[in-house]
């Protein structure tokens, strides 16, 4: 059997959400199952780390798909190409993108598709082409993976897709994170907030993330708490970035929300299991990895009530409307103080937790490869 698999966000020290999936789950899926050959197709030098059994044959294909242009010259163009040449049993991508009018099976992973909701989130080319052609691999693949419930019924109502042809694929949780020793926490605060305790938003700084609204509501505790507690915004800056600085001058919060940038891994994990809580307050999510990180660190959560959110915390968190200032503030207020609650929440995660991880999750995906193949 041979798999020929997508694996161009395999990128030494730059592993995303996606990034990530991709990375834990083949990782496993090759290591597991030594009798089938899979090809990995990177488009630009890759690292050996990568390779993760003998069983892997990289490729390199160009040109580098980092643009909506390049995306498609490299998937319906090289990849295509080589797909056809090749004729493998299966063409697995786990960002979502497919070739279009290939032979072989394709099986791909839709881990949400906020682009469809919010396509002012993105940039206008990037939007353009992702809801021109996401419906059309949709429509294409065989099968489809995605990352949640909420997601699957997502993607089966707005692209009209059977939700037989979709399996759930949960996240699991990399083994970084963990709860901190007091010393720890100590320490990490010393590093990073001036020994003072801290709310954490940890992920990427894209508009979905909501994290004006989050700066807003940071705004208004600070006022009605007398609170020296800090916000620490963990994450790449990638665009919309102004609006939210500007607000934080605008309400004099200059030495009081942190902007960290990327962070190692370690040192990311070290963050956020030094955390008084996390506050992850997005208005759209396909699965929202920082939950699920937070319980396994051991730190309580507020997140918001809308679209998969309540799917992955569970009973384990505080709900807010995420456009409502206020709310967010209140559960701010209500949490920050108040142990018991932190307590509580950290035990719900720890059950919660339960339902995630990259075993579980490898094991969903190769059922989901061997169905494809088989269907």
């Amino acid at each position: 059997m041979q798999i020929v698999v997508n694996t161009r966000l395999l990128l030494k020290n730059k592993l995303d959400g996606i990034g990530w999936f991709t990375y834990q789950t083949l990782k496993r899926i090759t290591q597991n199952n030594p009798e089938v050959h899979f090809v990995f197709l990177f488009d630009r030098n890759y690292d050996e780390e990568f390779i993760f059994s003998d069983n892997v044959t990289p490729m390199v294909l160009a040109p580098q798909a980092r643009h909506p242009v390049l995306y498609h010259i490299w998937f319906q163009y090289s990849v295509k190409n080589l797909l056809n040449k090749m004729k493998p049993d299966l063409f697995f991508s786990p960002d979502g993108f497919i070739c279009l009018g290939v032979s072989c099976k394709q099986l791909n992973v839709i881990h949400d598709i906020n682009f469809f909701h919010h396509p002012q989130d993105l940039k206008w080319l990037t939007s353009k082409y992702y809801n021109r052609y996401f419906p059309k691999f949709a429509a294409g693949a065989s099968r489809i993976a995605t990352v949640s419930e909420y997601s699957k019924k997502d993607i089966a109502k707005n692209y009209k897709i059977d939700p037989a042809k979709i399996d759930v694929v949960y996240n699991g949780i990399n083994s970084f994170f963990k709860p901190l020793s007091q010393e720890e926490k100590i320490n990490t605060r010393k590093k990073i907030a001036g020994g003072k305790n801290y709310f954490v938003c940890v992920g990427s700084i894209l508009p979905r993330k909501n994290i004006l609204s989050l700066v807003k509501a940071f705004a208004l505790f600070k006022k009605e708490s007398g609170s020296d507690l800090k916000l620490i915004i963990a994450g790449r800056q990638f665009w919309g970035i102004t609006i939210i600085f500007n607000d934080v001058k605008l309400n004099n919060l200059g030495t009081e929300v942190i902007f960290t940038g990327g962070l190692p891994d370690t040192e990311l994990a070290n963050v956020l299991g030094a955390a008084t809580v996390l506050t992850f307050v997005p208005y759209y999510e396909g699965f929202g990895i920082p939950l699920i990180e937070a319980m396994q660190a051991e730190v309580p959560i507020i997140t918001s009530n809308v679209t998969s959110l309540p799917e992955v915390a569970g009973d384990a968190a505080i709900y807010v409307d995420p456009l409502n200032i206020e709310e967010i503030k209140n559960a701010m207020l209500k949490i920050y103080k108040n142990e018991a609650l932190q307590n509580e929440l950290v035990e719900k995660g720890k059950k919660q937790k339960l339902n995630f991880s990259w075993e579980k999750s490898a094991d969903l995906l190769w059922e989901s490869m061997k169905r494809t193949i088989e269907g």
